[in-house]
């Protein structure tokens, strides 16, 4: 909110002017002239000239914020004692909004404020001024530095930053406890006047709170306020600045105030004497509850927190009392059992007391409560009891809805009259199926059944009296659903009959048996032929075994799987019952061929694979492996074939031209040792070569040397023709392919 200056502030802003005026002007300060400003006079002194230091004269530089006149407002004047009025002097101002804010007249010195300033955006400009000779633009003063204050006006109201406020007190409180402090903030300068000078008040939440108009603290201006009778307030605190004065602005926040409980209210029974009709029976086993009781209290969490105990010794020698912590409530227990014939009532004297009592509050009383309870012992009433301690019937598959099943019957053993209402136990499955009448125990059915889908029935059946349905008994009953014939018979198997290609007229293809969902109590007799209205089969032939079995058997020999490998046989099957029915089912026959003894050799594999016992994979596995042998030999052969060694070893092989003796000789004149002619005559070691394609024979002379004293001639001989022989063999093959 934005307020035009008063006339009010007028007088206080021209003192300050003529103040600030005072303190504008330039001080004479002695200063050494030089010799050029000296007077030499006729005693031989000399006169020195003072002349006053030129300097800036000007106003004091306020101006008022948020100003809204149509003209510029006046800031100030500068001024320079070099100036004599003659317009030789040019004023000019730099710095902080000079030229857009501020102006100045550079003949004069007036400084104007061409725009709306706002104190609380910025509070003051720094400025320079500077004194120049209009006609030779030289500084006359040197530049000095100035200050344009913005004056504060009120123009904003005070504000809760943190608002709204939530705070809470505990009921009961005395006068003048302290609540919660409240602060409010003024953007306004607080050094100057009243406009940020805040007073607090109460604008809506008396006369049950206050508030401290320098502080802010709330406080409670009601003694013993209830939490009971009432417990939130929401209490509005204003700020008002300038002291609070008219013409002040002002903001306010909410502050949501609630009172706390604690324990001013003692637990009250809402009647002061009980009458509970306990049905307990003889034998119920000590600790059983038996009833409940509950004191009020008005309080909240642990203040509300109440004991029950039994005050009396009648009450407390057969009756035990607990509380329970969630509810709150008396939980009444049985002690030692009850005997209608020895004692028919009972009186006990309950008392509830807080757990949690605060001393400021004795003068309010006890905090507990009495309350007579008044227990009639009953005769028990037993439940209705069943003939039979379960119940077994039976009914047909396919019987329509509403068909009678059977029937329960119970009575009530405390009177023979007294009528019983029986029902079925609905969280049970047995209900979409069956309903029992409520009067007679009849139970029928609801929908067909069928025994295939479900034999068995299991239901449970209750009995209540009609004046006292809390009371009930149940039994169980099972419901066996008898077979009926409806399922046609079908072929056992849906597998491919094996058909071996070799098959003779009459031989037996295999044996087929049926199924047959239906129950037989004499066993299943099942009958078998081929459909009358079909032509004969020229292939096969069927043959009743009458062993609930049939024979399929070759009418023709020999079968080709390149001619035909597939074959349909269509069988018609009747079973045993009343009335009888019939089921036709088609058999594939697969032509495979078979060894001698009708093992089937190879058939399309799937027979295969499932007679072997191997999967797929591992014949894929085997198949590979076997194919990597192959592979193997072909190559080894190839190359065997490709490195192929000539019939006659070259004179390189060192095999043939280099022997090693472990004999130590005398030098070439020891002829004893070797053939001295077979190692100097190259013809000679030529003859012992040998044609691999032609069996050696052994030489009949070996050499000049009679015999030999290591290795004879002979011996020699003997090892080239064994050797030759070796190769021979295992090159046999390959030379007589070539």
């Amino acid at each position: 909110m934005r307020i035009p200056s008063t006339s009010c502030l007028c007088p206080f802003l021209v003192c300050l002017c003529f103040i600030q005026r005072s303190y504008g002007t330039g001080h004479h300060v002695p200063v050494k002239v030089p010799s050029k400003n000296q007077t030499k006079l006729p005693n031989g002194e000399t006169e020195v000239h003072h002349r006053p230091k030129r300097g800036w004269i000007w106003n004091q530089f306020f101006v008022l914020e948020e100003h809204l006149g149509p003209d510029a407002q006046y800031v100030g004047k500068l001024h320079s004692n070099s100036d004599k009025g003659d317009g030789t002097v040019r004023y000019i101002l730099s710095g902080e909004g000079a030229g857009t804010i501020f102006i100045i007249d550079e003949v004069t010195g007036d400084i104007h404020a061409t725009k709306s300033l706002d104190r609380e955006r910025k509070s003051h400009y720094v400025l320079h001024a500077q004194a120049l000779d209009r006609n030779t633009e030289e500084a006359l003063e040197p530049k000095s530095e100035f200050i344009i204050k913005v004056q504060d006006i009120n123009d904003n109201a005070p504000k809760f930053p943190d608002g709204p406020f939530v705070a809470s007190v505990p009921e009961m409180s005395e006068v003048g406890t302290s609540v919660l402090q409240v602060s409010a903030s003024d953007a306004d300068d607080p050094t100057y006047g009243n406009s940020a000078r805040i007073v607090y008040s109460i604008l809506l939440g008396q006369p049950y709170f206050s508030v401290d108009p320098k502080t802010g603290i709330i406080r409670t201006a009601l003694a013993n306020m209830d939490r009971e009778a009432r417990e939130h307030y929401a209490v509005v605190v204003q700020a008002k600045d300038m002291a609070g004065q008219v013409g002040g602005l002002s903001g306010s926040t909410t502050v949501n105030i609630t009172l706390s409980d604690v324990n001013d209210n003692p637990p009250k029974f809402p009647q002061s004497t009980y009458r509970l009709n306990l049905y307990v029976p003889e034998s119920a086993q000590e600790g059983k509850p038996v009833g409940k009781i509950k004191a009020n209290d008005e309080d909240l969490g642990i203040n509300a927190d109440i004991k029950y105990s039994i005050i009396n010794s009648e009450g407390a020698n057969t009756f035990s009392i607990s509380t329970d912590r969630d509810t709150r409530e008396g939980i009444l227990s049985l002690k030692k059992s009850l005997n209608y014939e020895r004692k028919k009532t009972y009186t006990l004297h309950i008392e509830g007391v807080n757990t949690h009592t605060d001393p400021r509050f004795s003068y309010l009383g006890s905090f507990k409560d009495t309350a007579t309870l008044k227990i009639t012992v009953g005769d028990v009433d037993e439940a209705p009891v069943f003939s039979m301690d379960y119940y077994i019937l039976d009914v047909y598959e396919n019987s329509p809805s509403g068909t009678e099943v059977g029937s329960v019957t119970a009575r009530d053993p405390d009177s023979r009259n007294s009528p019983v209402r029986y029902f079925m136990d609905s969280k049970e499955d047995g209900v979409r199926y069956f309903r029992i009448d409520e009067s007679t125990g009849v139970i029928r059915t609801t929908q067909p059944l069928d025994r295939e889908d479900m034999p068995w029935h299991n239901i449970t059946v209750m009995a209540s009296e009609v004046d006292n349905p809390v009371l009930f008994s149940h039994v169980p009953v099972t419901v066996q659903v008898l077979d009926v014939n409806d399922n046609p018979p079908e072929i056992a198997t849906d597998e491919d009959v094996i058909v071996c290609e070799n098959s003779r007229p009459g031989q037996v293809i295999q044996t087929i048996t049926a199924l047959d969902m239906d129950d037989f109590a004499n066993g299943q007799r099942f009958s078998f032929a081929l459909p009358n209205q079909l032509p004969v089969n020229p292939n096969f032939t069927l043959k009743d075994n009458e062993d609930s079995s049939a024979s399929i058997i070759a009418r023709r020999r020999r079968f080709s799987q390149l001619t035909q490998e597939l074959y349909e046989l269509p069988i018609v099957v009747w079973d045993g019952g009343e009335p009888s029915l019939s089921g036709t089912s088609t058999l594939t026959l697969r032509v495979c061929p078979c060894q001698r003894h009708g093992k089937v050799r190879m058939c399309q594999g799937k027979a295969f694979l499932s007679s072997a016992g191997l999967s797929t994979g591992a014949l894929i596995a085997i198949l590979l492996c076997i194919i990597i042998l192959l592979a193997i030999v072909v190559l080894f052969i190839t190359l065997r074939r490709s490195k192929k060694e000539p019939l006659i070893i070259s004179e390189e092989d060192v095999r043939e031209n280099v022997v090693t003796y472990d004999d130590e000789g005398g030098g070439e004149e020891d002829t004893e040792a070797f053939d001295i002619i077979a190692l100097r005559n190259p013809a000679a070691a030529e003859e012992l070569k040998f044609r691999r394609d032609i069996r050696p024979e052994a030489r009949k002379h070996c050499g000049p040397a009679p015999s030999c004293r290591t290795v004879s001639c002979v011996s020699v001989r003997q090892s080239v023709a064994q050797y030759a022989t070796i190769w021979y063999f295992v090159n046999w093959d390959f030379s007589v392919t070539q």
